[in-house]
């Protein structure tokens, strides 16, 4: 959520750093209701005076037998008035309140400013994509043949876009987790913290899901529970309403969940295989820390997603994202992709943001300076490390044979009891 000082002190600037978002949003009704609230606000001030002052007066008159009807006749009239001007105010913020928490995050200087991906940068790229002396066969193909996937029991079990994984494809999925963990936990500095998959409402809500993308969501609206879309929203909120002392900081937090989304907007893409699920596993990186280092920590943040695909032999490159092109709450993006031979092209893995404030805001999360300094909000950051299902087709496509079996890489071999080759 944006700070509202921004629609009353730099209203055209904010609107002219929105537009880069290329969507319209509210800002002229913001500004106008902010204002019609500030001095509604006055009026009831100076009402509330007035009722003071004539509430004396009123004791005055009764304390030496005078008559005090016309002035308590007075006062309740004022008293009226206060009480339809609260309303007035309570039903405007409210209003300014939810006209917030539909607008975007304002992107960060250094953010490519496009439409959509076409206008996205290509920061650096890692690694070669293989030359096949074969015809590579797509993931859906090798994991049906090699018995690890079932793609028709998955289906049965819920709808499309659920896959079953059996023998050494959940293990190698299992392993993939407890890869990613230890390098994380072991070599990154990140605590693992195990979440609930299923928060309440104020939860979604302070990390952006809620209210906008809701149809995203899967819900228990009975307990007011939803599934989480990624471990970012339980991490990032573990210190919702909490004042941390900057020396905690920055706080670095890492988990394995499934992840639960109904890709309303997917418009029947990625149909084939498991690319786009409506459960998939991921591990998740967060990071709470001061507005001074937070570029910094994102630039960390973003290393560490990519020394995952790096320790696996992946390829793949790390893309800023335009302003169009990111997600709603963050300030700036990177994005990595690995190749995928199948598609002969790179594909998604892993989102790295900073949202600045724009979370805690919501969350109201803040730190106090060791200097002693005001209150202020803390910068949240989230990155994929990495999405898991993603990275066991990429290692299927990519790790390939000749015969269909598929190679393990190195670094994963003593996760898989020593299994070298899945084969058939």
């Amino acid at each position: 959520m944006l700070d509202i000082k921004l629609f009353r002190e730099r209203p055209e600037e904010l609107s002219k750093a929105l537009a880069a978002r290329y969507g319209v949003f509210p800002v002229e009704e913001v500004v106008g209701l902010d204002a019609r609230r500030r001095e509604v606000l006055t009026l009831t001030d100076d009402l509330r005076s007035e009722r003071n002052q004539g509430s004396r007066e009123i004791a005055e008159l009764r304390k030496s037998g005078g008559d005090a009807a016309g002035l308590t006749e007075r006062m309740r009239l004022v008293g009226e008035e206060i009480r339809k001007n609260e309303e007035m105010i309570s039903d405007m913020e409210n209003r300014i309140q939810a006209l917030l928490l539909e607008i975007p995050n304002i992107p960060h200087e250094s953010v490519p400013v496009g439409e959509d991906e076409d206008s996205n940068k290509v920061v650096r790229t890692w690694g070669e994509p293989r030359k096949f002396d074969f015809e590579p066969l797509p993931h859906w193909e090798l994991g049906e043949a090699l018995g690890i996937m079932d793609f028709e029991r998955g289906v049965r079990l819920a709808e499309s876009r659920f896959t079953v994984l059996k023998g050494l494809g959940a293990r190698l999925e299992r392993a993939l987790v407890n890869f990613m963990l230890d390098i994380h936990t072991n070599e990154h500095a990140y605590q693992e913290v195990q979440p609930p998959f299923m928060v309440n409402s104020e939860t979604m809500k302070g990390t952006g899901q809620l209210p906008k993308f809701a149809e995203d969501l899967y819900s228990c609206s009975s307990d007011d529970l939803w599934m989480i879309p990624t471990a970012e929203v339980p991490l990032t909120n573990l210190h919702r309403g909490e004042i941390l002392p900057e020396d905690d900081l920055p706080l670095r937090y890492t988990a394995y969940t499934p992840c639960f989304r109904r890709e309303a907007g997917s418009h029947g893409r990625d149909v084939r295989g498991m690319l786009r699920q409506h459960q998939f596993d991921k591990v998740e990186l967060v990071k709470i820390c001061s507005p001074e280092s937070s570029y910094a920590e994102l630039e960390s943040l973003t290393a560490s997603a990519e020394e995952i695909l790096k320790r696996l032999g992946l390829p793949f490159r790390t893309v800023l994202l335009s302003t169009g092109d990111m997600g709603f709450a963050a300030s700036k993006t990177y994005d990595l992709e690995v190749w995928l031979p199948s598609q002969d092209k790179y594909r998604e893995i892993s989102s790295c943001s900073n949202c600045e404030d724009f979370q805690a805001r919501r969350m109201n999360t803040r730190f106090r300076p060791r200097d002693g300094g005001r209150v202020r909000y803390v910068h949240t950051l989230n990155g994929s490390g990495i999405a898991v299902g993603r990275c066991l087709i990429a290692i299927l496509e990519n790790y390939q044979n000749r015969d269909g079996s598929v190679s393990i890489p190195g670094s994963l071999v003593p996760y898989m009891d020593g299994t070298e080759v899945i084969g058939k």
